[in-house]
């Protein structure tokens, strides 16, 4: 993951051309498990690209921009594809 600059998301690299919103979440360790995942989504603690999601298996393609409120903060991560 790249260090973002303070109002820039941090890009999560992927290697397929899509993933789900839970395994994302898994793999950028906000969610342990898909339990976990299900659990923020419905806190309704997700948006992606500016609009509240509910389904962890919507599809994020590169350019996607996830944003999850947690206890410490928001944290605003940018779907990419490796460079």
């Amino acid at each position: 993951m790249a260090t973002p600059t303070p109002d820039q998301p941090t890009d999560v690299e992927i290697r397929d051309e899509m993933i789900r919103l839970g395994q994302f979440l898994k793999l950028t360790g906000i969610a342990d498990d898909g339990a976990g995942a299900r659990d923020l989504l419905t806190d309704e603690a997700i948006d992606v690209n500016g609009e509240a999601e509910t389904r962890r298996g919507r599809q994020l393609h590169p350019g996607d921009v996830v944003e999850v409120d947690l206890p410490d903060g928001v944290r605003r991560l940018r779907v990419v594809r490796p460079a």
